[in-house]
């Protein structure tokens, strides 16, 4: 195993994952009104869409890769009205009406549409790939997948791991302080987390015309 390249591809996943942004907020605002176990199933969402766009990359998937860039307008209509759905749901969410409030288990169709919506708003996002390509570069992996196939395959699992591992210390971490949270205190987390959400699909929409005219 090389283990150096392994290490590297850990420091890809967590490099990528742990920017804040739309998903952060999301796992944040989840670990504190639902428990950590739904703060990292969420986390592992994304880390599954970035393990997805990092074999993209690692197996130089270039086709792939430039059907995601050109499709880019539809993809990033499609994850900006998502999350101003998402963040205008969070914002009206009412904490009292939980049932999972004081419980860190929840039910399994609600840990899977958390894990679903993180992946899909991941998905949905084609500078991901980008972002990829850019460390890839930057770190010296670029690989020739004709002759390190393994090597590929090693990166994509480190990739996924390295993301896991900073969605497990996010949500472990926002979950200590899960049990200084009253009610009032959540009803105003639920507000900010739905108005940062918004904000993040606001800006994605706007960008998204003003590129479109220029």
């Amino acid at each position: 195993m090389n283990s150096y390249l392994f290490l590297k591809s850990l420091i890809i996943g967590s490099s990528i994952a742990a920017p804040v942004g739309p998903i952060g907020v999301l796992c944040i605002r989840r670990t504190l009104a639902h428990g950590r176990i739904s703060g990292f199933v969420s986390g592992l969402g994304a880390a599954t869409a970035d393990a997805i766009y990092g074999s993209i990359a690692a197996f130089g998937l270039t086709f792939i890769s430039m059907l995601l860039i050109n499709q880019g307008i539809w993809l990033r209509l499609v994850g900006g009205i998502f999350l101003l759905i998402l963040g205008f749901k969070t914002f009206f969410s009412n904490p009292e009406n939980n049932p999972t409030q004081n419980n860190n288990l929840q039910p399994g169709n609600s840990l899977i549409s958390d894990y679903v919506t993180t992946l899909f708003l991941t998905l949905t996002n084609p500078l991901t790939i980008l972002s990829f390509a850019a460390i890839f570069t930057g770190l010296g992996l670029n690989l020739d997948v004709s002759r390190s196939f393994l090597d590929a395959l090693l990166m994509v699992i480190g990739i996924f791991l390295g993301s896991c591992t900073w969605w497990f210390i996010l949500s472990g971490f926002t979950g200590y302080f899960r049990k200084k949270m009253n009610t009032a205190t959540m009803v105003w987390i639920n507000r900010l987390s739905g108005m940062i959400i918004s904000g993040f699909g606001i800006i994605s929409l706007v960008t998204l015309i003003i590129n479109k005219n220029v």
